[in-house]
């Protein structure tokens, strides 16, 4: 009898649980694909040999953080400069670091091996804004602006 009433009402159930589950991800505006976290964008350095000018675009949320990877070398004299975000109410830039090539085996740094420059960017509030970053060597008299890197971001 007991077992009856189990076959019953259990589809039942499962329907109205399906049902609160799927009410509840469609009104919470975290559960949305759009707000995923972006796989970072990276750039290696046969694609800057190919093109040294590389523009990207993205669409971000309030909120959400976006990764850049460039390839570096700093073993050749060459760096990548400050990120000169445009508009820095709408973007901001919370952090910048280089990352050592590593070797397979034991981990260790791959001396004259390229890295990779990596920044994280903030979308503060909605708007659009370009970010530039160019790859030269800063001494007086150095190759300037061999590689450029543009990003525009569109914060919804």
């Amino acid at each position: 009898m007991i077992k009856s009433k189990l076959v019953k009402i259990a589809p039942i159930c499962a329907i109205a649980l399906l049902a609160v589950v799927s009410t509840g991800c469609a009104n919470d505006p975290q559960a949305s694909a759009e707000d995923l976290p972006l796989d970072p964008i990276s750039v290696s350095c046969d694609e800057f040999s190919a093109n040294h000018n590389i523009s990207k675009e993205v669409q971000l949320t309030a909120g959400s953080t976006v990764t850049v990877a460039l390839c570096s070398n700093p073993t050749t004299g060459f760096q990548w400069g400050q990120a000169k975000v445009a508009d820095q109410t709408v973007v901001a830039e919370t952090g910048h670091e280089f990352v050592a090539p590593g070797n397979a085996e034991n981990g260790e740094p791959l001396m004259g091996a390229p890295g990779q420059d990596v920044w994280t960017f903030k979308a503060l509030k909605k708007g659009s804004t370009n970010i530039s970053i160019e790859y030269s060597r800063p001494w007086e008299d150095g190759e300037k602006a061999e590689w450029t890197f543009n990003l525009t971001i569109n914060v919804k």
